[in-house]
């Protein structure tokens, strides 16, 4: 049982950590907070963060509640949240840069406002469509009783560790480098589009029961 716990730990925490994918967002956030103190970077940091958290475990727990409203099958929302994680690493994969989730127009915007941490940090940069749709695929397999504290509790971990590389933010961005940062975005990519193959196969399995496909949790047949 500790065996598949960590699996589904571990899997939840990469996941969701190469789609926040807090390192490309790195120069964005240094770029935004320019001529900030130290104290209000980590402060604008932190409340992005903490909001962060609340509406990914908002829709980790309320998901299937969006399901049953929406009239969407379980399986259904496995394959397109496979498909749009899919998206989501082929731009790592392809040194796209990830101010893709923000407009230029709303990031020069809201670097002329006093508090940054809502939007467009939390909201969409961090809290986006390709974490949400995340957490609720993972929280939808509902395989074993553990499965949704584990995903809350990688969401918390998830956020700890945006905060820490964000509040250290222009410490980070010297060491990596351009470099640095293009090898770990195409990493990270290539781990991300295994995972998203994996959702959809899991979608298809379920939508076509006579189909066989390794498991996500055990990586045996259905």
């Amino acid at each position: 049982m500790l065996g598949e716990i960590a699996l589904t730990a571990l899997l939840a925490v990469s996941a969701l950590f190469f789609v926040v994918d807090p390192i490309g967002l790195v120069p964005i956030f240094v770029s935004m907070t320019a001529g900030y103190t130290a104290e209000k970077r980590k402060a604008t940091a932190r409340k992005a963060t903490t909001i962060f958290v609340l509406v990914v475990c908002f829709f980790a727990v309320a998901g299937s509640v969006v399901f049953r409203l929406l009239g969407v099958s379980l399986p259904a929302f496995k394959i397109a949240g496979g498909g749009l994680l899919m998206l989501t690493a082929l731009d790592m994969l392809s040194g796209s840069d990830t101010s893709h989730r923000s407009s230029d127009e709303e990031i020069d915007e809201a670097t002329q406002k006093a508090d940054i941490a809502v939007v467009p940090l939390a909201m969409p940069l961090l809290a986006g469509p390709g974490a949400i749709a995340t957490v609720m695929v993972l929280t939808s397999r509902n395989a074993h009783p553990w499965d949704i504290p584990v995903v809350l509790i990688a969401v918390v971990v998830v956020g700890l560790s945006t905060y820490l590389i964000l509040a250290a933010s222009h410490w980070f961005d010297r060491i990596l480098g351009t470099s640095g940062r293009s090898i770990l975005e195409r990493i990270m990519g290539l781990i991300l589009a295994a995972i998203a193959v994996q959702f959809v196969l899991d979608g298809l399995g379920e939508a076509l029961p006579g189909l066989s496909f390794p498991s996500l949790s055990t990586g045996e047949g259905p």
